[in-house]
């Protein structure tokens, strides 16, 4: 795990290990099993803390080391840039130098890059760094006015679709097939994700996942590219593998071909971004289709006191489904601390002013800001919590917004220090300052309008004097490290920040949604918010997403090192109803609740060794879901209209004519009074479905594929009316 603050940003580098025996020392055993494991398909189970980046960093290292592994042969693979420059860092102190530690997309864009010439000839088309603009010009080409909200939400199931590998006529099918609830009608989605498809070609330009669709296109239809790519990577290792989507683990296996040199890392129990493609049954199903595959579970948590370990194993005891199944129990390994604390407040204000003079107590005590953070479900619920610390004199951050380097005045004070570092002899400020950190100060008074003393309140002013303050405190720590570093130097020191999105540490209380805390950790963890309809969030409805927002909970619990504090408010606002109760995921955890019947123990520490040379046939797979048939001749159906009336396009039908023409006619007034097209209505296959069916109740109706919740709300009443053969009298509803 990447700790968030826990050590200075130019610590003292450790001397490189004079042998590769030595790059093993100071691991337990688990992770010594995981160091020496260098041949053949090898799964790391890991839990929160338990040292996974450092077992295969050294991993790496002592197959490097050993000569068993070839740096230039070496792929590891991670899920975020500021993840593998750190890994990258880590096997430069280790003696291991070459190895190639790059993100799924930073990989496949440099050999898209290179290859794009001799597969299709000329430039790669332009990536656009934001598709939302795009999805917009594609809505209104079709004439579909879409509100901010809708934009965001489309433009998320596009982004689904892609990594599942759903093209636009099969999703109405695939949404319902894995009941993800579309924003809009499905139908009306798929449109808009061919427009979208075509707008693109038309423009010449490729998105984000358009990078991974393309190098896996290139490297299945040209063999002699796959095989160069595969004479150059030998041995891969996949972390955070319970997050790859389809088209990920497409990629990686035409990256393998038909070698099994893998090491994957993961934890089940830390599954939180299903809504963007990814799933752990490759992780859970790796032994399946690796049964020479060694397992080593990992379950010595290094981070977090026994307490909080005791209150995360707790959560995961409660848990149902795959996941759960395969749970680890954490074993802490460190001194005993404080228990957790949970407080009860009438409001959310009230709440967040609490969680504020806590953490000021905190603070005066001695725990530096930046060892404290809040997590919240959304990031709607930061701006109460930001006015409170305000509001308190504590200093924060607020992670997940927008990229640091991103940000005007960090851009702005870029070019300013590039200029004095070029052209400072004639700068009249750096006259009188000759050490690094008065100079950066210097030239940030001058340029960003930065005070030594923060400004009151809160908000963008507040933030702006933040980004800037985090740029001289990393002027005084490459200054102390370096004590001969020069503007210049430091200059170089952003750039290979910026390119690789690692940060300087904001020294402030963090701020951040759960999903944004993932892979850090803190000494002291406040969770907010944590109330039925928030956690779980209230469109959480199947077992499935449920489960998930407990994993969510899961992942802030095990952020925190020592101190953890959950609350929850009764009431959204002062003098409100107290319609709120606890989240469910509390109960017998907390004091003065009644325990949840608990499952058997979670899997412990330990290697598990396959049976080379077991055909991966033989052993038996998850059962797979039943097939959609034709309910007229039998036939599987695999045609997503075909599917939605559940009979063959050619079979007889039962429809009832009369019932279909007054049902079109009924959507045409919808689509006129809403200005929309009709598809955006019902589609005509929805209808033919309905007028075969002939529904006489809304669990009949909503049975029918097409007719989600939201029709059901909207048009239910209407549609079953005109089944019943009843006149409409009035106006019309409109959705």
């Amino acid at each position: 795990m990447t700790a968030a603050t826990h050590s200075p940003l130019f610590a003292q580098v450790p001397a490189v290990p004079d042998s590769a025996d030595a790059v093993l020392e100071g691991l337990d055993p688990e992770q010594r099993e995981v160091a020496t494991a260098l041949r053949g398909p090898v799964c790391v189970l890991a839990g929160a803390g338990t040292g996974k980046t450092r077992a295969i960093t050294h991993r790496i290292a002592y197959g490097v080391r050993s000569g068993i592994l070839q740096p230039a042969t070496v792929l590891a693979v991670t899920f975020t840039n500021r993840a593998a420059g750190e890994m990258r860092g880590r096997l430069r102190q280790l003696g291991a130098q070459g190895v190639q530690a790059r993100t799924f997309h930073s990989a496949a864009l440099r050999q898209l890059q290179y290859f794009w010439p001799k597969a299709v000839g000329g430039s790669l088309p332009r990536l656009v760094d934001r598709k939302i603009q795009l999805v917009a010009d594609a809505a209104a080409g079709l004439g579909t006015r879409l509100d901010r909200g809708e934009l965001r939400d489309v433009t998320g199931e596009i982004e689904w679709c892609k990594v599942t590998q759903t093209i636009p006529a099969d999703y109405p099918y695939a949404a319902a097939k894995v009941g993800r609830e579309a924003p809009r009608d499905p139908t009306e989605i798929a449109h808009l994700y061919a427009a979208y498809e075509d707008l693109k070609r038309d423009r010449a330009v490729i998105d984000f996942e358009d990078v991974l669709l393309l190098t896996v296109a290139v490297l299945q239809d040209r063999q002699d590219i796959a095989e160069q790519v595969r004479a150059q990577y030998q041995h891969f290792v996949v972390d955070e593998y319970q997050d790859v989507s389809p088209l990920q683990q497409r990629l990686l296996d035409l990256w393998l071909g038909d070698r099994d040199d893998l090491c994957v890392v993961g934890d089940a129990s830390q599954t939180i971004y299903s809504f963007t493609g990814a799933t752990p049954d490759h992780l859970l199903d790796f032994r399946a289709r690796h049964p020479g595959a060694t397992v080593v579970k990992l379950v010595r948590d290094y981070r977090s006191t026994p307490q909080v370990v005791r209150l995360a194993n707790g959560l995961l005891a409660q848990a149902h489904g795959r996941a759960a199944d395969h749970r680890l129990e954490l074993v802490s390994q460190r001194p005993s601390g404080p228990e957790p604390g949970y407080t009860e407040y009438t409001d959310e204000p009230a709440e967040a002013e609490g969680a504020a003079r806590r953490i000021r107590e905190l603070i005066d005590a001695g725990v530096p800001a930046a060892e404290i953070a809040v997590l919240f479900r959304t990031n709607s619920q930061s701006e109460t919590y930001e006015q409170a610390l305000a509001d308190a004199g504590v200093p924060y951050q607020l992670r997940g917004a927008e990229r640091f380097f991103d940000r005007p005045e960090v851009r702005k004070a870029g070019l300013a220090l590039r200029g004095a570092a070029r052209f400072g002899g004639n700068d009249s400020r750096l006259d009188d300052v000759v050490d690094l950190p008065s100079q950066v100060r210097a030239v940030l008074s001058g340029e960003g309008g930065w005070t030594i003393q923060p400004p009151a309140g809160s908000g963008a002013v507040r933030e702006r004097w933040e980004s800037l303050t985090a740029l001289v405190n990393l002027a005084q720590d490459l200054a102390a490290a370096r004590p001969g570093a020069t503007l210049a130097d430091f200059v170089a020191e952003l750039d290979e920040r910026a390119a690789a999105q690692h940060a300087p540490t904001v020294q402030g209380v963090t701020l951040a949604s759960l999903h944004a805390a993932k892979g850090l950790e803190w000494d002291a963890v406040f969770l907010v918010g944590v109330a039925e309809g928030m956690l779980p969030i209230t469109y959480a409805r199947t077992d499935e997403q449920i489960e998930e927002e407990r994993r969510l909970l899961y992942v802030g619990v095990t952020r925190a090192r020592e101190r953890l504090h959950v609350s929850w408010s009764l009431s959204r606002s002062p003098g409100g109803r107290h319609n709120r109760r606890p989240s469910r995921f509390l109960d017998g955890l907390r004091p003065g609740t009644t325990p949840t019947v608990g499952r058997s123990a979670g899997s412990v520490g330990g290697v598990e060794r396959g049976i080379r040379g077991v055909d991966a046939t033989a052993v038996p797979r998850r059962a797979q879901r039943t097939p959609a048939r034709c309910r007229v001749c039998g036939r599987t159906l695999t045609d997503a209209g075909e599917m939605k009336l559940m009979r063959c396009e050619d079979c007889p039908s039962d429809m009832d004519e009369g019932l279909y023409e007054r049902l079109r006619e009924w959507r045409a007034v919808q689509a006129a009074n809403s200005g929309q097209p009709d598809f955006c209505v019902f589609t005509d296959r929805t209808l033919m479905a309905i007028a075969e069916n002939r529904p006489d109740s809304p669990a009949e109706l909503s049975r029918i594929p097409g007719v989600l919740s939201r029709k059901l709300r909207s048009y239910g009443a209407e549609v079953l009316a005109i089944c019943a053969g009843q006149e409409l009298d009035g106006e019309i509803a409109v959705d």
